[in-house]
């Protein structure tokens, strides 16, 4: 099967797709943005062809060179793996006649107040939302379902750009911060009080092949705010347990009514007073190299078996779930240069066995902001049989370990 892979050098990562492509059988077309000599000798090894273009986004040149592999080979799949990637690759699919994620589907997943509309027919529950094109749209949504609110780009990932909005005077403020004041389209919906976490999925001809659940400590929009937090995510081992089976069935309908054939898939959601509520998805895998913490605890390749999928479409081996497993952020305690750290030899001690990667930038390393996310600076990544211990060392980690900056 040729297999198109959409920049497969970066970020770094994005090598290990190709990886379990090549692996899976799949002959290999890499279309980048990086020089060909940029790419490490194994890359080029995984790959039959590689085409360099300016931009993967720009749908122009992406579409030229695919019709150009296409006229040496016939293409069976085109994939990409990042969410900003999706939409460009499903719209040269339908130029083109590929097979995969359809541009209604990829919109369907990018777009979060069209997505949410279509699920709240279908009956998912959903918080309220809608799309507000105007300043007066945001009052008059916010007039109707009262505060808090959250506002954030229609097409945005993660908590970028998101705002919390408790009262009239920040609603103020946000339409102007977020563009809304000047024709930027923002979402808009209902604050969903409860606990948070994701549900991701390969997804086979519509069916749900693999999936894993993970949790967040605390709640997305407070860890990317509070520098003190040394945030966790955590996957557990228990999913077959009852407590799971209402988020499990959500996800089934969910990719059924969005119409995601053979995919990885990544989706959100809140459970709390109001009971279970879908967040978003996206037709991706999830990010922050979550796919290798389900690889430290499940004992597999899910990059192979997300490459089985796709070529054979169907499972090569079952998750062992033997691992709760889990990384953690460590913050710099200021902005500037890492200086050093504190704590590590300590954890060492104690829970060396139990670690599976620490990243530990070396001091002298520019720090980034907290509201970069989970791997901007420091972190671990960690995995214990029982899932409650494996919390338990987390949270010692995150006392303990101190990452030095000035």
């Amino acid at each position: 099967m040729n297999i198109i892979f959409i920049e497969p050098a970066f970020p770094t990562n994005q090598r290990e797709f190709v990886r379990g492509l090549h692996s899976a059988g799949a002959n290999v077309i890499g279309i980048g943005e990086r020089p060909l000599e940029y790419l490490d000798d194994d890359l080029k090894h995984w790959m039959g062809d590689y085409i360099q273009i300016g931009s993967v986004v720009h749908e122009p040149s992406l579409l030229q060179a695919v019709k150009a592999v296409q006229g040496k080979l016939w293409v069976d799949r085109l994939e990409a793996t990042i969410e900003a990637h999706i939409m460009p690759a499903a719209h040269v699919r339908e130029a083109t006649g590929i097979p995969g994620t359809s541009t209604r589907t990829a919109y369907l997943c990018r777009d979060k107040p069209a997505m949410k509309q279509v699920l709240r027919e279908a009956g998912v529950p959903c918080a309220q939302s809608t799309r507000a094109e105007t300043a007066q749209d945001a009052r008059d949504f916010a007039a109707s379902v009262g505060y808090p609110l959250i506002i954030k780009p229609p097409d945005g990932a993660g908590a970028s750009g998101t705002y919390r909005v408790d009262d009239d005077a920040t609603l103020e403020h946000v339409i102007r911060a977020s563009g809304l004041a000047d024709g930027v389209p923002v979402a808009i919906e209902e604050f969903i009080e409860g606990h948070e976490g994701y549900i991701d999925t390969i997804s086979i001809n519509g069916e749900v092949g693999h999936e894993f659940i993970t949790h967040y400590y605390p709640n997305v929009l407070e860890a990317m705010r509070e520098r003190w937090i040394s945030p966790q995510m955590v996957a557990t081992n228990r999913i077959d347990e009852p407590g799971y089976a209402e988020v499990r069935e959500m996800t089934r309908k969910v990719i059924k009514v969005l119409d995601i054939g053979t995919s990885a898939t990544h989706m959100e959601w809140f459970f709390g007073p109001k009971g279970l509520k879908f967040s978003e998805i996206g037709c991706r895998p999830p990010g922050v190299g979550q796919w290798d913490v389900y690889n430290a605890a499940n004992e597999f390749d899910i990059y192979y078996e997300w490459a089985t999928a796709l070529i054979h479409g169907r499972k090569a081996s079952e998750p062992s779930r033997r691992f709760a497993a889990g990384m953690i952020a460590l913050r710099p305690e200021c902005d500037g240069h890492i200086t050093g750290y504190s704590g590590l030899d300590e954890i060492g001690n104690r829970y060396g066995d139990c670690i599976v990667t620490a990243h530990l930038p070396e001091p002298g390393t520019p720090t980034q902001s907290v509201e970069a996310g989970y791997m901007a600076n420091a972190w671990m990544r960690v995995r214990h049989p029982d899932y409650d211990a494996l919390r338990g060392i987390l949270d010692d980690i995150g006392r303990t370990v101190t990452v030095h900056a000035s």
